[in-house]
């Protein structure tokens, strides 16, 4: 199942079935707010149709934007002072590639009405910056699954630690609530790969199936509807996409250090990397919990410092290592239940890979190139649109010409 899909299914999980996207194409802070803002729906007695996935081209805009205004977060302090990312500008506007059976450039990409951000950092330095006018580099922006591969970073930090032996470790030794259950069996790394074993049913189109019923949920919520399913699969044998296994890691990440994710994500990264801005992390309610795969809003420069921090295997502008060594070796290998996928981070081709989510939010990683991209992206529809394909080949081809440096 392509990569794009499959974050959009994650995603759709959190807010149920049905299929009506809105129509309007003009909106306000305002008007979001007084539509979608969390207390106001619960007000009215919930709607699917107050998601994200469900709100017009022009309303998204706004709210990516705004996550922490229309939702429960919980701040992910930063430094105050941002690590440099000198410029080295690049015209990269003529690189060429095709989408939809179309010639495009660079360029073309650019003008698109979709693109809200575009930054491609190569050995460490800018060679395009570009934002669309009502963007800019100050705005966060929701990464969507894009947190999952965080979250990812931040379980190899609590290794590095030493709060988390290692991923070989069994997750009951975290969570001992689901001793007894057919979990007993899965590793940590088990579930950094989707590969648990353990059955689920993503199917959105059914009512009664896993993702409808739990896939929003967090803590003793979480880990009791867990507890109760059966295994079909050697752990680490299949992959399955398994939106609330995500969560799951960031229950077990939470238990392990003892705190909440979001100052752990400041100490261990924000702050030491140099993030130029606070961020915000979705909560669920009403544990008030990080969700572990969604939702960390950031801006545009920050996604970049998360892939320079990928790109050297954990190790801070200041030489601190907070990442056992090889662990983003071990975090792309491909893993024995589906080759494009590692612990939480998509496999690319020829090397590269990536952290994505919906609507086109992207951290797309070229060792070979020492380059990172970042995107922040407002696609006509969640996957599968015209304007995702031309980003992906878009970013492809982009890497290509600059492993020619």
């Amino acid at each position: 199942m392509p990569r794009f899909l499959i974050s959009f299914f994650g995603s759709l999980a959190l807010i149920g079935s049905g299929w009506v996207f809105a129509e309007s194409d003009t909106a306000t802070l305002e008007s979001v707010i007084a539509k979608y803002r969390a207390d106001v729906v619960l007000e009215s007695g919930g709607s699917a149709e107050a998601s994200p996935l469900f709100m017009s081209q022009a309303e998204r805009r706004i709210a990516f934007a705004h996550f922490d205004v229309l939702y429960p977060t919980r701040v992910i302090r930063g430094s105050g002072v941002a690590s440099p990312l000198p410029g080295a500008a690049v015209d990269l506007s003529g690189v060429s590639f095709n989408a939809n059976e179309t010639d495009m450039t660079v360029a073309d990409l650019l003008e698109s009405e979709h693109l809200m951000g575009l930054l491609v950092v190569q050995d460490g330095k800018v060679l395009m910056e570009h934002y669309a006018a009502d963007h800019g580099a100050d705005v966060p922006w929701v990464t969507f699954s894009v947190t999952k591969s965080v979250t990812s970073l931040l379980i190899g930090a609590a290794i590095h630690e030493g709060y988390i032996d290692s991923v070989a470790d069994p997750i009951v030794k975290y969570l001992p609530r689901l001793a007894g259950s057919e979990y007993g069996e899965s590793r940590v790394q088990d579930i950094l790969q989707m590969a648990s074993g353990i059955a689920w049913n993503e199917d959105y189109e059914d009512p009664e199936s896993d993702v409808a019923r739990a896939a929003a949920l967090n803590g003793v919520a979480l880990t009791d509807y867990l507890a109760q399913l059966p295994r079909v699969a050697p752990p680490g044998t299949r992959f399955n996409y398994n939106t609330a296994e995500s969560n799951l890691l960031g229950e077990v990440l939470r238990s392990a250090i003892g705190m909440n994710a979001a100052p752990y994500l400041s100490q261990k990264i924000w702050q030491p990397m140099g993030m130029q801005s606070d961020a915000n992390w979705l909560l669920s309610l009403p544990e008030d919990r990080e969700t572990g795969g969604c939702c960390i809003s950031a801006t545009l420069r920050d996604y970049a410092r998360l892939g320079l921090l990928a790109l050297a295997d954990g190790v801070l502008p200041d030489g601190t290592r907070i990442l056992p060594e090889g662990w983003m070796a071990a975090s792309t290998a491909p893993s024995q239940g589906y080759e494009g996928y590692g612990y939480k981070w998509w496999l690319d081709a020829d090397g590269r890979y990536g952290a994505y989510g919906i609507f086109g939010q992207t951290i797309a990683i070229d060792p070979k190139a020492q380059l990172v991209i970042a995107v922040h992206s407002n696609a006509q529809a969640a996957s599968g649109s015209a304007y995702g394909q031309e980003l992906e080949a878009a970013l492809a081809a982009i890497s290509e010409h600059l492993r020619g440096r």
